[in-house]
């Protein structure tokens, strides 16, 4: 029985420390605490802008305790970010960095303190947190899932010294900042790799896009070996041009291996160097150079991929390393104007696309049979169907199917064809099932293809399978988590959970779209809606006046073209959604 007159109330708490105090005390002992008070003097106010109470700063540490733990999640994302841009300053201020652990508890109260088990889990919840980073209760985590602008990662049940019961706990990754990244994605069962992009050393800016391609193959060989987990080529190129420690690369991408190299092209012969990381201790593994004629291209890209291979997984079969060796084309030059093609496409503009696709052509007609180019070729005429870059869609929709049925009929085998050129036969009247049934081999042939599982997500849509699709894009998260496509795959799980009716879920996840990309007209489309259908009419009124401004022709009438959803049910609710929201007839 409770003890008479012990007060108790639910509260929110947060916990912060200085990461490394000590050792930072015994290095510098009067200039840590002058920059602990400089930090104190921007952090402590903050607190009681949203709305918290400060109950404690003794030594490095902060107490607080806030009525509202989704205004708790937030004083904490704000104050990582706050403290991340002063300690980017090192002439201004050390690099001192903050950890927080926030929890919501039963506590015991007087007019002074707060006591109980919610704010022992709170500090060790801090505890375990990196240096710059958050991590939250299984209950916080609930409480504020959808209404801070912060992505979870679950970490799992942690054992919390003194704490008698194992404490589900999440990691945070603010706001998708790369400088408040964090949160560690956990190593997959396999071993896993990225493949970082190559250093172009051959004095000529031009040829970017061949060390690109380089890479890109390599990726694409490595990834069809089954045993090993390989991030998807977006999420590895997000660190092009920049000197970031492996072990960070490693944490960021949730991988125990690195590849890194260089590419030197001049005249009919290149050099490639490579090393292996391991990215858990920054050990090299080996480091290797190749060097061979152009028009080895392709045994010296089996070399290459042959040394990780066997570094990695030794007990891999030689029959799974054969199976990366696979020529796409045998003219140099179609597979010149492919790579060329490639990195125009990832450039994702109008002008982008149509050079891509000028190149894809370029290449099949050097190759006829070059699968590969015919299904990225096809994927270019859906890219400029869909966004409306096209003033004759009859002629598009023609291009779409001839050039993907010549992308499966050439590409049995090959899976970047499959799932390119399966996808476009998904646009083509009463195609869907054929389509879906060829990404499905593609994956069945490279199961690493972030690309193609995105576009069986969207697939799984259309065939009315929202809690497949959402699985599917969970996946792309993980194959791709630094993805600058992500939004795509986000607005794709807005989609989801819109065809499931679940809207808050729904305008939560096109609200991620929105954030990073304002003007994304499908990501205004779903949020308009989804509030609409929530019953935040105000919110998805005040959508769809952004969108009336970037897209003032739009009406009623014309999505048929717009809209993700096939059946008539589903089409009619997202067209209802958008009705209510305002959008004319």
């Amino acid at each position: 029985m409770a003890s008479e007159g012990v007060r108790r109330r639910l509260t929110a708490i947060l916990a912060a420390d200085v990461a490394g105090y000590s050792q930072l005390m015994g290095a510098d002992e009067t200039g840590t605490v002058r920059d602990l008070k400089a930090h104190q003097a921007i952090l402590l106010p903050m607190v009681s802008e949203f709305g918290g109470r400060i109950i404690d700063t003794a030594g490095d540490g902060i107490l607080a305790e806030f009525a509202s733990v989704v205004k708790a999640l937030e004083c904490a994302v704000a104050i990582q970010k706050t403290m991340a841009e002063r300690t980017a300053a090192v002439d201004q201020v050390r690099r001192m960095q903050w950890r927080i652990g926030v929890n919501i508890g039963d506590v015991i109260f007087d007019e002074a303190r707060i006591y109980g088990d919610g704010i022992n889990v709170a500090a060790r919840l801090e505890g375990i947190a990196e240096p710059g980073g958050v991590c939250v209760s299984e209950d916080a985590y609930r409480q504020t899932r959808g209404k801070v602008n912060a992505e979870f990662i679950d970490i799992g049940e942690q054992s919390l010294k003194n704490i008698a019961r194992p404490v589900r706990a999440y990691k945070v990754m603010l706001g998708g900042s790369r400088t408040m990244a964090a949160a560690e994605v956990p190593l997959p069962s396999k071993p896993s790799i990225a493949v970082l992009p190559f250093q172009n050393i051959s004095g000529d800016p031009a040829q970017e896009y061949f060390a690109d391609g380089m890479v890109e193959e390599i990726i694409t060989a490595l990834s069809r070996t089954r045993r090993l987990f390989v991030v998807a080529r977006n999420s590895s190129f997000t660190y092009k041009g920049r000197a970031v420690d492996v072990k960070q690369i490693g944490r960021e991408l949730g991988v125990r291996y690195v590849l890194e190299g260089s590419v030197r092209k001049a005249a009919n012969r290149v050099r490639i160097t490579g090393q292996l990381i391991d990215a858990s201790t920054g050990v090299h593994m080996w480091a290797e150079r190749f060097d061979s004629a152009l028009e080895d291209i392709f045994d010296l890209q089996d070399q290459v991929t042959v040394k990780v291979v066997t570094a990695i997984v030794p007990e891999i079969e030689r029959a799974e390393i054969d199976r990366a060796k696979r020529k796409p084309t045998e003219s140099l030059d179609a597979y010149e104007y492919f790579l060329r093609g490639m990195a125009s496409f990832y450039q994702g503009t109008r002008n982008a696309i149509d050079d891509a696709l000028q190149l894809f052509q370029k290449a099949i007609a050097l190759d006829p049979g070059f699968s590969s180019a015919h299904g990225m070729a096809a994927w270019c005429h859906v890219q400029r169907k869909s966004y409306g870059w096209t003033k004759d869609r009859a002629q598009e929709s023609a291009a779409i199917e001839r050039l993907a049925r010549l992308a499966i009929r050439l590409g049995k085998d090959d899976p970047i064809a499959l799932y390119t050129g399966g996808y476009a036969l998904t646009q083509v009247q009463d195609q869907l099932e054929t389509g879906a049934a060829m990404i499905d081999r593609a994956l069945a042939l490279d199961p690493n293809l972030s690309a193609a599982w995105h576009l069986s997500g969207w697939v799984r849509i259309y065939l009315c399978e929202p809690e497949t699709a959402i699985e599917q894009f969970m996946h792309v998260m993980r194959l791709s988590p630094l993805d600058p496509f992500l939004f795509g795959t986000q607005h794709g799980m807005a989609a989801a959970h819109f065809l499931a009716s679940r809207y808050d879920e729904a305008s939560s996840w096109a609200e991620k779209v929105l954030r990073g990309h304002p003007n994304y007209l499908p990501g205004l489309r779903m949020s308009a809606a989804s509030n609409a259908f929530a019953g935040r009419l105000a919110d998805a009124q005040k959508t769809m006046a952004r969108l009336r401004q970037i897209d003032p022709g739009l009406r009623v009438a014309d999505l048929n073209d717009v809209v993700p959803f096939r059946r008539p049910e589903d089409f009619a609710r997202y067209v209802e959604g958008l009705r209510r929201a305002g959008l004319p007839e």
